[in-house]
């Protein structure tokens, strides 16, 4: 089967998003995750499958292990104002931490890399990290799940959460940035929990009329340390509400992520999920905006001052009227029209000049394919992916009908202008153009 890099994409984030909610029993925070860290884009085409994939996993996983909560825990009451406010600034708080979180995750990595020694030996090193750690404090090993349980039904004290967080911290960040595989959810969880639980139980013995839950303000760690890292804001909220099952909690979830998000935003360009991907020259999407190239026809900018060869007309002859080197003469490309004006292909400056071509020839052969057109009513964007598609700088404009009757042409450096004017601010004009990938299929 011949699968496009577009369907691979999909194919990817349907995969992760069903895993993610089979494991979890969280459909909703599953699609939305796809769509915030994989697929970048709310449409049909990729939001379809995805949304199929995850209501399959779930109905399985409800076939198969039921469909109580997977983190169950007490019910939360609607909590008081004064509790909000220190559910929103415990996002602020966590934001941070989300950080110095990433960035000493690849602080660490970047001093293995630093090492006199061969990277095959870095994750043994990293290992043994992971294991004196876990001597230290036993409860680092393994997933996690239990813990973050015991983090948001209040069963860990303050000096038990303080340790349990540094350690997995440590632990986890030895371990990753050793090149070894491991996952990011249930540790970041854990420790975002604890630390979100730790300032909790010491708020409440110098405030207990505040009304804080220690077990609340831990969900709420928990969430806000993802969302801060990974900047997918709705999937951390909505992750939360899954698991537990808890519909009170969506206020101080939305106040305490949203702030995390924020903050982290305006200390880290990148994400824990982007930063290598950002180090090897890869630009990663960082906000949803509607394509200029898709707001603007084909009509409005192409031109209509047209240099077209005749069919009939010899090769010689072409030959001496560009070396007349007159402003008709620069173009790199000449539609080739009939007595009648139809358009019958395009021939390149390569075309004409090519050496193994005799004078005396005609230049309807030197004709390689079809002629390569589009409509004056399609879209820039459309335009650019049929040059990427088709491997050209260049389209003629028809009007759509049997004969193509040409209108104009529309080159590379026409979108790119017309990109350019499009766009308002500074930051969008030094970004790129998006061309399609040329293994995408229309």
């Amino acid at each position: 089967m011949h699968i496009t890099a577009l369907e691979r994409k999909v194919l990817l984030a349907a995969g992760a998003a069903a895993g993610m909610a089979a494991v979890f029993s969280a459909p909703l925070s599953a699609v939305l995750l796809a769509v915030e860290l994989l697929l970048f884009e709310f449409h049909s085409r990729s939001l379809l499958p995805v949304i199929i994939a995850t209501v399959a996993a779930t109905s399985s996983r409800f076939l198969l292990l039921g469909s109580e909560p997977v983190f169950a825990m007490f019910t939360v009451v609607v909590p008081s104002t004064a509790a909000i406010l220190f559910y929103v600034l415990l996002g602020v708080l966590l934001g941070g931490a989300s950080v110095v979180v990433t960035r000493g995750l690849y602080w660490i990595e970047d001093g293995f890399e630093r090492l006199p020694l061969h990277w095959m030996w870095w994750p043994a090193l990293g290992g043994l990290a992971v294991g004196l750690v876990g001597y230290w404090v036993s409860q680092t090993m393994g997933v996690g799940y239990d813990l973050i349980s015991d983090i948001i039904n209040g069963n860990l004290a303050l000096s038990a959460l303080a340790l349990l967080g540094f350690a997995k911290w440590l632990s986890w960040s030895i371990a990753l940035g050793s090149g070894t595989s491991g996952g990011t959810l249930a540790p970041l969880f854990i420790i975002g929990g604890s630390l979100g639980g730790g300032l909790a139980i010491w708020l409440v013995g110098v405030f207990p009329q505040w009304g804080v839950s220690p077990e609340l303000a831990g969900l709420v760690g928990m969430a806000a340390m993802f969302a801060g890292s990974s900047r997918a804001l709705l999937t951390a909220i909505v992750f939360a509400l899954e698991v537990t099952h808890q519909p009170n909690s969506l206020l101080p979830l939305l106040g305490g992520c949203g702030l995390a998000y924020l903050t982290s935003s305006l200390f880290m360009r990148t994400t824990i999920m982007t930063e290598k991907i950002s180090r090897r020259g890869v630009t990663v999407p960082d906000q949803y905006s509607a394509d200029p190239l898709d707001q603007v026809n084909v009509a409005s900018v192409y031109s209509q001052d047209v240099v077209s060869l005749r069919d009939e007309q010899r090769v010689a002859e072409v030959r001496d009227w560009l070396s007349g080197n007159m402003a008709s003469t620069h173009h790199q490309g000449f539609p080739v029209i009939d007595a009648h004006g139809y358009l019958q292909g395009v021939v390149t400056r390569r075309d004409i000049w090519r050496l193994d071509i005799l004078g005396d020839a005609l230049v309807a052969d030197l004709i390689r394919r079809p002629p390569i057109v589009i409509a004056a009513g399609s879209t820039l964007r459309q335009a650019a992916d049929q040059m990427v598609r088709m491997g050209v700088g260049r389209l003629v404009v028809v009007v759509p009908s049997a004969s193509n009757v040409v209108r104009g042409v529309i080159t590379r450096s026409d979108i790119i202008k017309a990109h350019s004017r499009s766009v308002s601010s500074k930051e969008d004009r030094s970004r790129h153009i998006r061309w399609p990938d040329s293994r995408e299929k229309s």
